[in-house]
């Protein structure tokens, strides 16, 4: 379906059974996303919300909840879309197979924007006041836009062709925004929308800033999809949407015509206010920080306008599929951006960037049989200075001569991994640099550490898959656990300071030396605390979670009888991994058991979402 707009899209969504519509009011304060996430937890439908508290517009959200619902959404599209990408990516194919890209053309058609009248759009003017303001956490600094499609342009190179499109939260209200009048723009390191700032900070102009919200499902899509530089969004939003992208200026602003509401604003020079906290997909909030301030200008809505939304939280969540979406359309470009580079998976029931897991290629020294890391770490290097990934925290990384590395079977992948690696030889620390935002594992908002193991050759040994048998006896030590193959998790005091760390680890470290030969098969003990894990075969969800959320690699990284030989760290037993939580962590998100009681009523039998309860 080529959707004209987001209500086409619901219409269809509910005749083919995949949206159910939530009659009895509902509060936007807490309620909205509480009910969001149970429904999401069972796998359930899209959610349309009818009757809001405070506003007249309705609302929809979990459109994205499963990959099969979001390539139904762009079933006319996506090969087409997926053909033209796997175009750009390797040329020379087409010429292979000319008539399998045949159908190319009409999707490159609808990638070019349309400019049309404002006028007949069927806008009118509102205020912030008036849209659905949703609270989703309770530490939440207010209400916020979770499916925003942030519009900006290049004072140099004016034009919806250059423009970029990305998705950055907006605080409505709260803090000590003057409602009505400023909303916050909270955006992250290597986002276009940066480059755009920058260039008008530098002649003194504010930054014309249009969001728009609604429209077509293709528009969100195309907000998050991680596009070359140059290459505007817009243009991916009708070619995915089979449907040109329109649009009209107003007061000098770029107006989605397709859109449910608008709200135009500008940027200055250094103006900013504090924005959160926000409960953010890492599973944490994002603690209240200094963000670009944007004064409103005008609010647009439609008559019938719908207000999308979606709620993120400790992952997977309806930003998961998102995530798989884009995979499927550009998995193929990796290899090409990056020579040997067979394949790359941020990992996202770690909060996506903590934790990346690629495969990569040794072509340096084939005639050497005492095979080693060599052109992977050169390949991590350009891995960690690409786009978005460049945020990640621990990067894990090993070749092969054949295909039989997934890195989507992250056990498998961990497995394959910890037989080969060397503790002495392959791990290359990058300390006080950029991470993530979001990330309160490190020194400061964007400062921490990074870790990338290249580990590559013959299996060096077998992992163990018992407990050792001294463990459960020592006095020092509580609730170990078998994570996996080679990986032991385990409680120890509640962390304090960095200095008690050291000893409490020393003490384990001497620990292990002790009872050496209980630990041979070991490669990786992570600490934890108030956290009960629910490992299984099918489910290292709590592992990669608490471990590489929770870790900062230059100050949580130990290792049993570790050294420093010429500036590099190793250690000759298990590395352990202080994955406690730290007193500068920021909180875990949590629904209040009055929330989860208040909402009941949407569940009981004869309710609209009696089914999924």
């Amino acid at each position: 379906m080529n959707y004209k707009n987001l209500n086409e899209c619901i219409v269809d969504l509910e005749k083919n059974g995949q949206l159910v519509r939530v009659t009895e009011e509902v509060d936007p304060n807490l309620e909205m996303a509480a009910i969001h996430l149970k429904v999401f937890e069972k796998n359930g439908p899209a959610l349309f919300f009818e009757n809001i508290k405070g506003t007249k517009y309705k609302a929809v959200s979990n459109l994205f909840g499963t990959i099969v619902r979001s390539k139904f959404m762009f079933r006319d599209t996506f090969t087409k879309v997926q053909k033209m990408v796997e175009l750009r990516n390797n040329p020379i194919a087409a010429l292979k197979s000319p008539f399998k890209f045949a159908s190319t053309g009409i999707a490159a058609i609808n990638a070019l924007p349309k400019k049309s009248s404002f006028s007949s759009a069927g806008f009118k003017e509102v205020t912030i006041s008036d849209l659905p303001l949703i609270k989703h956490w309770p530490m939440d600094g207010g209400a916020f836009v979770t499916l925003p499609q942030v519009y900006s342009e290049d004072c140099d190179k004016p034009g919806v062709m250059n423009a970029n499109l990305g998705m950055y939260r907006i605080q409505l209200n709260g803090n000590n925004y003057e409602l009505n009048k400023e909303i916050g723009l909270h955006y992250q390191l290597h986002r276009g929308i940066g480059i755009h700032q920058t260039k008008t900070n530098k002649k003194n102009l504010p930054l014309k800033v249009s969001i728009f919200i609604g429209g077509p499902p293709s528009h969100s899509l195309a907000a998050v999809m991680p596009l070359p530089e140059g290459i505007s969004e817009l243009t991916f939003a009708g070619a995915i949407g089979g449907r040109r992208f329109r649009y009209a200026y107003v007061d000098g602003f770029c107006i989605s015509l397709d859109a449910d509401f608008v709200i135009t604003g500008e940027v200055y020079p250094n103006e900013n206010k504090p924005e959160g906290p926000f409960g953010d997909h890492l599973g944490y909030y994002s603690l209240t920080h200094e963000f670009p301030l944007m004064r409103v200008h005008k609010v647009f809505a439609k008559e019938n306008g719908i207000w999308p939304f979606t709620v993120v939280g400790r992952p997977p969540q309806e930003d998961t599929a998102f995530g798989a979406l884009i995979h499927e359309i550009s998995g193929s470009a990796i290899p090409n951006e990056i020579p040997g580079v067979k394949e790359v998976h941020a990992v996202d029931a770690a909060g996506v960037h903590p934790l990346l897991l690629a495969v990569g290629s040794e072509r340096y020294t084939p005639y050497l049989k005492n095979k080693r890391p060599a052109e992977l770490l050169t390949q991590a290097n350009r891995i960690l200075g690409t786009g978005q990934l460049s945020l990640a925290k621990f990067l894990f990384i090993t070749g092969s001569d054949t295909d039989e590395i997934d890195t989507h079977n992250v056990r498998a992948f961990f497995k394959y991994m910890f037989e080969r690696i060397d503790l002495k030889r392959d791990l290359h620390f990058y300390t006080k640099t950029t991470i993530d935002t979001l990330d309160y594992s490190g020194d400061g908002v964007n400062e921490g550490s990074k870790l990338v193991v290249a580990a590559y050759g013959n299996k060096i040994r077998d992992l163990s898959n018992v407990l050792p048998p001294s463990i459960k006896s020592s006095a020092f030590i509580s609730h170990p656990v078998m994570m996996m193959d080679g990986v032991i998790g385990l409680m120890l005091n509640e962390f304090s300071t960095y200095e008690n760390a050291k000893s409490e680890i020393q003490k384990l470290s001497d620990y292990i030396i002790q009872n050496k030969n209980e630990f041979n098969g070991i490669v990786q003990i992570v600490i934890y605390n108030d956290f009960k894990f629910e490992i299984n075969p099918s489910n290292l969800n709590d592992y990669v979670w608490i471990t590489y959320t929770r870790s900062n690699p230059s100050h949580d990284i130990y290792g049993v009888e570790e050294s420093v030989e010429n500036k590099h760290w190793g250690c000759n037993g298990p590395m352990i991994i202080d994955a406690r939580k730290k007193p500068h962590h920021a909180p875990e998100l949590k629904i209040l058991p009055e929330t989860e009681k208040s909402i009941e009523r949407f569940f009981k039998k004869g309710a609209s979402l009696e089914k999924w309860a």
